[in-house]
């Protein structure tokens, strides 16, 4: 039987002001308050997550919660001068997420906990210029069906499929045509990082028996 852990206030995501989405993770730690640590790690670098759930094991005594958020996005053209590109997103965005949660999947099975994958409205739809970034996020959505059926009821996963969202994103994009027309979109995002978590959280807080599989979120004036 699953024993659902309900987030406790320490691990909340309680309503701030909006606010930039990148921030140093030591600021990050002392905002928060409550015993929370930060930690830099590789999600490339199966030994740095590794030290990564040591160190939660042995300070917070596991983890009951892991959100895959880690993330870059590398739109370009379709060519062979983007190769690069494209092999460091499979490796963070895809990659990434799948050894971070093996890493971490003992602590969550350990009584029972929710792994949350962070997708994308790319997720779904494919758009020009954004093909290998929206294979990674099919990708993560197509694992995350395959592992929610193996885990529950142990583990429930969920897939958060945000669209635009006021974040750095943009910045990441060296094709500087396609980084320019993207930046005019996040200029104008109106959804925040912060409304994205207020979204895991509901999710989290759901009782133990309820399963949401994927949550699709974007600014109501988004075409997808």
């Amino acid at each position: 039987m699953r024993r659902h852990r309900p987030v406790p206030a320490r691990r909340g995501l309680p309503r701030r002001p909006a606010r930039p989405a990148h921030r140093p993770h030591k600021a990050l730690a002392d905002e928060l308050g409550h015993g929370a640590i930060a930690i830099s790690a590789d999600v490339t670098g199966r030994d740095a997550l590794l030290a990564t759930a040591e160190r939660v094991k042995q300070e917070l005594g596991g983890a009951d919660v892991l959100v895959n958020n880690a993330g870059i996005m590398l739109l370009s053209p379709f060519s062979g001068e983007q190769r690069e590109d494209y092999r460091k997103m499979i490796e963070v965005n895809l990659l990434g997420a799948i050894t971070a949660t093996e890493v971490f999947l003992d602590q969550l099975k350990d009584g029972g906990g929710d792994l949350i994958n962070i997708s994308s409205v790319a997720g779904r739809v494919a758009n020009v210029g954004s093909g290998v970034y929206a294979a990674t996020k099919f990708g993560i959505n197509g694992w995350s069906e395959s592992l929610r059926k193996e885990l529950l009821p142990d583990v429930r996963v969920n897939v958060i499929e945000p669209g635009v969202v006021a974040t750095e994103l943009p910045t990441h994009i060296i094709h500087e045509a396609t980084r320019q027309g993207a930046q005019q979109l996040y200029d104008v995002a109106q959804v925040t990082a912060d409304d994205v978590a207020e979204v895991i959280t509901f999710a989290l807080q759901r009782p133990g028996h309820l399963a949401i599989h994927e949550i699709l979120l974007h600014s109501a004036g988004q075409e997808l």
